[in-house]
């Protein structure tokens, strides 16, 4: 069990806290298995004066009981308790449900409580604070096995590559020809109003076309934003849900990305807007391009309650306030079964050869939509389809809009897109913050179910951030300058320079910790990019940051050759303020990776046994073990 950190009293009289599942230590562990029987161990020193150990749980929303631990024996000078957890008992016929809990330590004055910040460390104090979540899943649910060990590149279409094959914007999009230099359309101030009809011409072609680049970075999984037929060149307007967008190439242009990634043994996900539709759409149809059946056209429309009206037609319910994206009611059974259901738009796509979708906005989608979208794309799907949703903390004990989630409880997410890894892999190399990435990675792998742990969508910048290389190296970024001074912004050579080291090291963790590495398309080029929509600029084809991209590549090899990288057990080995080491292992394979963001060498001793496969930086072979100032080694273990 990893090192406890406490605050108000020495370690020497703190308790030992151990869970077992059939023999198997699972200390590190929140979420389990309808069935499954947890053996609970709490050690505890006679010099806490605790005379008795009591576990007090109760299942979200529900008031707590108290369970005793029965004690067991003393031995030099510890105390041994002992519980059995039946989780079959807890969740009764529900077979699955959230729990929360903490351990009091009985003394004759006083009561002390555990504490925990990331469901395994604790410290005591003398009231309850931060509970250990328990999180009891479905005992047969389980994610793509296919999605584990490979690796993601996530694009956005209209800025990846002009493909040669037929493609037709509409009669109000503006082309810019200017690939290497156009500056993409921005409003006077953030969140001002954009006609985002500036389009740069990439699509569906061009991807096929860069298919063996892709594939020779180790990519295995494409992402894709929005398809179907919208106005804006982002698409999350969606105009109509049955149309690939002929800006795009149209169904012919997906038709052809699908063969050609297949062949390749490549897959592709969609991202699936269906929070909400675009004003300008054949069901809302605000501008009357559709027709007369739309909800903003007519009472009478067979999507009028699709949407919810404060005042007909104008003053009606939207995402985040934004006007031409009005919100669909997703608990409805006509919209579940038009996007959701077993024919419905999604099913119908992972029938025509798609491997699964991105949700986005998940939060906002009803319990009932994802229910029937995970049991009609599981009917559709030849093989198991993946489903990610985009929720932006702790998805397991996430509550959205005063509603307690269930993603992982069985019957809806496989995955969620890991923003939280993101700010803790930037907090380590941009700051050395090495415990804030440390209590990160202890947390989600403390309480997400291991099924998900191994397909987490794990990623350093999307769509929706500044790019990753400006964050790490720009010191300004995230500033009050203009949308017109961010437009053409640059890095010093300087800047640059540190931030290309930085992001060497922030693709080794990314590409090492349990869940899927997602690139976002251009990162490994050295894109530099702030908010939205300067992190949206065309791909600079032929002038990349070769060496940045080679470490990229050589790290998706790693990855195709170690299967312990793929669903292998994940435990931190070292842990300081500035450096962090950490270990993946399964039966036949075992990686060592050893960060260290201080600002002088650090020898890892434990490192003799091993050795170096892949570095940020050059070694010293006859010092392979000393990883130099804000670099990143990867070892293996040595054949015996």
């Amino acid at each position: 069990m990893l090192p406890t950190f406490y605050r108000e009293y020495d370690r020497d009289a703190l308790p030992r806290i151990q869970k077992t599942v059939s023999g198997e230590d699972a200390s590190n562990m929140g979420a389990f298995s309808f069935g499954t029987r947890v053996e609970l161990c709490v050690r505890v020193p006679r010099r806490l004066g605790a005379a008795a150990v009591v576990l007090r749980l109760h299942e979200d929303g529900c008031p707590a009981q108290d369970m005793p631990l029965r004690f067991v024996h003393t031995e030099c000078g510890v105390d041994t308790y002992r519980l059995t957890l039946d989780t079959a008992v807890l969740c009764g016929e529900h077979e699955c449900g959230l729990f929360f809990y903490e351990l009091l330590f009985v003394r004759g004055a006083d009561t002390l409580f555990t504490n925990s910040k990331n469901n395994v460390d604790f410290t005591l104090s003398d009231h309850s604070a931060s509970q250990f979540s328990l999180l009891i899943y479905d005992k047969n649910y389980t994610a793509p096995a296919w999605f584990s060990g490979g690796v993601m590149y996530h694009i956005f279409i209209d800025r990846f590559c002009r493909g040669q094959g037929p493609a037709r914007l509409r009669e109000d999009a503006v082309f810019d020809p200017d690939w290497e230099n156009g500056i993409p359309q921005y409003g006077p101030y953030p969140g001002a109003e954009v006609a985002n009809n500036v389009f740069f011409g990439g699509n569906l072609w061009g991807i096929a076309e860069k298919l063996d680049y892709l594939r020779a970075l180790g990519v295995t999984v494409l992402y894709l934003s929005p398809i179907f037929e919208a106005a804006s060149n982002h698409k999350y307007d969606t105009g109509d849900y049955e149309k690939v967008d002929e800006g795009f190439g149209g169904e012919a242009a997906l038709a052809h990305l699908l063969a050609e990634a297949r062949a390749r043994g490549m897959r592709v996900i969609l991202d699936g807007v269906f929070n909400h539709t675009g004003s300008d759409s054949r069901y809302f149809d605000r501008f009357g391009r559709y027709g007369t059946n739309g909800a903003y056209t007519s009472k009478a429309s067979p999507y009028y309650d699709w949407y919810t009206f404060r005042d007909y037609p104008d003053d009606y319910e939207c995402w985040w306030g934004v006007k031409i994206l009005p919100r669909l009611n997703s608990a409805l059974p006509s919209v579940r079964d038009y996007l959701a259901g077993e024919n419905g738009v999604a099913a119908s796509r992972v029938r025509e050869g798609l491997a699964g979708w991105r949700l986005d906005v998940a939060d906002e989608l009803s319990d009932e939509f994802l229910d029937t979208l995970r049991q009609s794309l599981h009917t559709a799907g030849k093989e198991q389809p993946l489903i990610i949703g985009e929720v932006w903390e702790n998805a397991a004990v996430k509550i959205a809009y005063g509603h307690r989630r269930r993603y992982f409880w069985g019957g809806q997410l496989d995955s969620v897109m890991n923003y939280p890894l993101r700010e803790g892999i930037i907090a380590f190399v941009r700051d050395g913050d090495a415990r804030l990435l440390y209590d990160t990675l202890t947390e989600l792998y403390g309480t997400y179910p291991r099924p998900v742990c191994h397909a987490l969508m794990n990623l350093l910048g999307t769509h929706d951030t500044e790019r990753i290389l400006s964050v790490l190296g720009d010191p300004c970024v995230g500033d009050d300058r203009t949308n017109a001074e961010l437009s053409v912004a640059r890095m010093s050579p300087e800047e640059r320079a540190l931030g290309l080291r930085r992001l060497r090291a922030a693709f080794s963790l990314l590409f090492t910790v349990f869940g899927v590495p997602s690139v976002f398309y251009g990162d490994e080029a050295g894109m530099e990019g702030h908010r939205d929509p300067f992190c949206r600029r065309p791909y600079p084809w032929g002038r990349e940051e070769t060496p940045l991209r080679d470490h990229v590549r050589d790290l998706g090899a790693l990855r195709a050759t170690h299967p312990c990288l793929k669903d292998g057990d994940f435990r931190v080995l070292h842990i300081d303020d500035s450096t962090l080491a950490y270990e993946r292992v399964c039966e036949n394979d075992r990686l060592v990776v050893a960060a260290n963001m201080s600002d002088k060498p650090w020898c890892y001793t434990d490192a003799r046994k091993l050795r170096p496969v892949l570095s940020t930086a050059k070694i010293d072979p006859a010092d392979a073990w000393t990883v130099p100032a804000g670099e990143v080694v990867i070892f293996e273990e040595v054949a015996p």
